[in-house]
């Protein structure tokens, strides 16, 4: 540290110091929220994608409507598009738990799909050692099968993981935070 920032740092530090308090708790809190409540965490991220989603399409309708350097099928795909979106929206607004559901679906397919690759590159020897790509694609497999089969327990496993990471990197942020200002 040069003496042309000495006399600001002790300033900066205590800013960020505050922020990266408010933040970890923040995260702590939510962290705690989600262990406690994962099924109304879930309903939220469904919520506010759902929100998201027809956001979205009706940003899409509006700009094949407004924007006049468009040429007509491409408007009437932007539009076409926009309404699909919003209707998705609304599904997942009607509907939060089966919008899940299919999104836990959805990543079952591409788990399968990435472990086939990976025993495809074992297979052709694409991958040394082979047993690496046998391993991650029969893991892949089975995490893609269960996830298909129960994709409610599979984004429960997802906010479960997710909200004690949360709190472990809330915590060691405030753990490794320097002590003086």
């Amino acid at each position: 540290m040069t003496s042309l920032f000495a006399p600001t740092v002790p300033g900066m530090i205590r800013i960020n110091r505050g922020a990266l308090i408010a933040v970890s708790v923040i995260g702590i809190v939510l962290g705690i929220a989600a262990l406690a409540l994962p099924g109304v965490s879930l309903i939220t991220v469904a919520i506010i994608f759902g929100a998201y989603l027809v956001a979205s399409g009706i940003f899409r309708i509006v700009t094949a409507l407004t924007v006049s350097s468009l040429s007509t099928m491409l408007r009437w795909i932007t539009a076409g598009i926009g309404l699909l979106v919003v209707l998705a929206g609304i599904f997942c607004l009607a509907d939060p738990f089966s919008s899940l559901s299919v999104l836990g679906i959805l990543i079952g397919i591409g788990w399968i799909a990435e472990g086939a690759v990976d025993i495809l590159a074992a297979i052709r020897h694409t991958v040394t050692p082979a047993w690496y790509g046998w391993v991650s694609g029969v893991i892949s497999v089975i995490a893609g099968v269960v996830a298909v089969l129960l994709p409610a327990a599979a984004l429960l496993a997802f906010i479960t993981i997710g909200a004690i990471l949360l709190i472990v990197v809330s915590v060691s942020t405030l753990l490794m935070m320097p002590r003086h200002a």
